[in-house]
């Protein structure tokens, strides 16, 4: 069992929500975060390397209390921030081990995790550790593009195969998919031969009760993966690759809101966001988005 005295958390000066010690320790905090700023594979756009720094930045101008919800989650079970990992010269499996060690690492202190990358690779990684903790894991992708290649510009790690890792070590059928306008006819017929709940963009336009049908896919313990570009560009244009009608915030709050409510959200990452110089309001909204989904996940007690 490792030793919580060997995390250190980052000051008020650098972590999530810019709080004081007293609610920002390792120790005595129930969520943990851990920037992951990996970027080895993107294919258009650059700069997710960037997007763990710009979120905490901005989520010092997030407001602590919740007025759905009616709590301030951070002062009543404590929000610590790993400092970023340092990548050095590791790359595909080996920065994925890495992050890897370190989720199960804090897991096994008891403490819920939330990973900031960074490209969606990383994901691969804090899935394995969530699933062997909870064994009927089921995880929720947000996203335009399916992420189901076997290999894509010559490596199995790209950003554009992490679900075709996750599909290794867990089944395909635990998986729901929300979003997806952007994928290859290998990716469809991967998603028709395994069994993979994907709710296209198109099908979400064309119906009134698409949340419903997401909920029973999943089973009690959740985890979330939330590649930003599953937002419509109009309010997420910060991401590598953009992808036209994407979702908009009040109908992913609400189907994060019930998730919340009828399920329990073990883990999440927000990842694919890289920030552009000058153009604030993706930055805010991406540190917003970090803090809704830690309140929707405490949004019922825990043991």
């Amino acid at each position: 069992m490792p030793s919580a005295n060997r995390f250190k958390s980052l000051g008020a000066n650098g972590n999530f929500l810019g709080i004081e010690k007293e609610i920002s320790a390792f120790q005595t905090s129930r969520i943990v975060v851990i920037p992951a700023p990996y970027e080895h594979t993107v294919s258009y756009g650059g700069g997710t390397r960037l997007g763990p720094q710009a979120i905490l930045k901005a989520s010092r101008y997030v407001e602590h209390y919740d007025e759905e919800l009616g709590t301030e989650l951070c002062e009543t079970v404590g929000v610590a921030t790993l400092p970023p990992i340092a990548f050095g010269k590791s790359a595909n499996e080996r920065a994925v081990q890495k992050i890897y060690r370190l989720v199960k690492d804090i897991l096994a202190e008891d403490k819920f995790v939330a990973v900031i990358g960074g490209e969606h690779t990383i994901s691969q990684a804090p899935i394995k550790a969530h699933l062997e903790k909870y064994p009927d894991l089921s995880v929720i992708q947000f996203d335009a593009h399916a992420d189901l290649r076997e290999t894509y510009e010559g490596t199995k790690f790209s950003h554009a195969c992490v679900m075709a890792r996750v599909c290794e070590f867990m089944d395909a059928k635990r998986i729901v998919q929300v979003g997806i306008r952007a994928l290859c006819v290998e990716e469809a017929d991967f998603i028709l031969q395994k069994g993979i709940n994907t709710q296209y963009a198109h099908e979400i336009r064309g119906r009134s009760n698409w949340i419903s049908r997401i909920l029973p896919s999943l089973s009690q313990h959740v985890y979330v993966t939330f590649d930003v570009d599953g937002l419509d560009p109009s309010i997420m244009p910060s991401t590598g690759t953009p992808e036209p009608n994407g979702l908009y915030w009040s109908e992913t709050m609400n189907l994060l809101r019930l998730i919340g409510k009828q399920k329990q959200i073990v883990g999440f990452d927000v990842v694919e966001f890289a920030p552009i110089r000058g153009y604030h309001h993706p930055d805010y909204t991406a540190a917003k988005l970090t803090y809704k989904l830690m309140n929707y996940a405490f949004s019922k007690n825990r043991p």
